[in-house]
């Protein structure tokens, strides 16, 4: 029955200002169709597209410490010579392996430096991890200094990428571990885990994790309109009072797909699912290179 009725839960969890006024044919109206965050008046107008540029990706291992740990990890970036923009990439729960290491890749390929962490290397865990250790949270933030020493960095910030838990590690190093006021100019999410996975159930899906409060950078999250409830309630919830408190945050949900979109693999890949990946990648460079600027 919630599956069936999900449409009709977003609209309740949405403030009636997002979609009192819309036309009475819509059936679900989205936070991007509030503020029209995807109008582009010179398609409309004169015809043109949107035309990003292409780059030749390398890739080398590198690993960095964290006390007396070693932690790997992937460094990409454009394979012609220059300096450019800093990012960090933090897989989720999942883990880095041959679907999610295609991730940071094609961030790379808008023209971009791209650290990628394989925190359960580092720490000998399986994938997909029940719990959370905070020490994890304190690998990130030693990879983000790790990415800012490297040379070929336009600039001295960054910005963090990530998906599903990744979103937790990320905005526990910016906020806990100072990383927003020490080389942080931007955290992008898809499908983030806004609360602390160690939290019991009913805060996984009641509640969002407090430290969002105090994320102070620029915010761009994605979702999918089939997002699991647990996970939509918390981001919808966190997105409403980073609002509130005027952070401006950015909330984009993918009609007709669901969670993990741009990375399900071929066999199983929806037009949807590429649709909104695409168009994520591209939101993401936008809003990467306009806060590294």
């Amino acid at each position: 029955m919630l599956i069936r009725n999900f449409p009709l839960l977003v609209l309740l969890l949405l403030p009636a200002s997002l979609w009192a006024s819309h036309e009475p044919w819509t059936t679900t109206v989205y936070p991007q169709d509030v503020d029209k965050l995807w109008w582009d008046e010179d398609w409309w107008q004169q015809g043109q597209l949107d035309r990003p540029d292409n780059y030749d990706v390398s890739m080398e291992e590198i690993s960095y410490r964290n006390g007396d740990i070693d932690i790997p990890a992937y460094l990409f970036r454009p394979e012609k010579p220059g300096n450019y923009p800093a990012v960090l990439f933090q897989h989720g729960r999942r883990g880095l392996d041959d679907l999610t290491i295609l991730m940071p890749r094609r961030l790379a390929a808008r023209g971009f430096v791209v650290l990628a962490p394989d925190l359960w290397s580092g720490r000998f865990l399986d994938s997909y991890p029940m719990g959370h250790d905070p020490v994890l949270n304190e690998d990130v933030a030693r990879g983000i200094e790790t990415l800012l020493a490297l040379p070929g960095i336009e600039g001295d910030r960054a910005c963090v990428v990530s998906h599903t838990r990744g979103g937790y590690m990320t905005l526990m190093a910016l906020v806990t571990h100072n990383k927003q006021n020490e080389g942080i100019s931007c955290y992008v999410s898809s499908y983030p885990t806004w609360q602390d996975p160690n939290k019991p159930e009913p805060m996984q899906v009641y509640q969002y994790a407090p430290e969002i409060n105090d994320l102070q950078v620029p915010v761009l999250v994605f979702m999918g309109e089939h997002e699991q409830y647990q996970r939509l309630r918390p981001i919808m919830e966190g997105i409403s009072e980073l609002k509130r408190r005027q952070r401006n945050p950015q909330l984009i949900v993918y009609p007709g797909v669901g969670r993990g979109f741009d990375f399900r693999p071929p066999a199983v890949r929806t037009f949807a699912d590429d649709l909104a990946t695409k168009d994520a990648l591209r939101r993401t460079e936008l809003f990467v290179r306009r806060h590294l600027r």
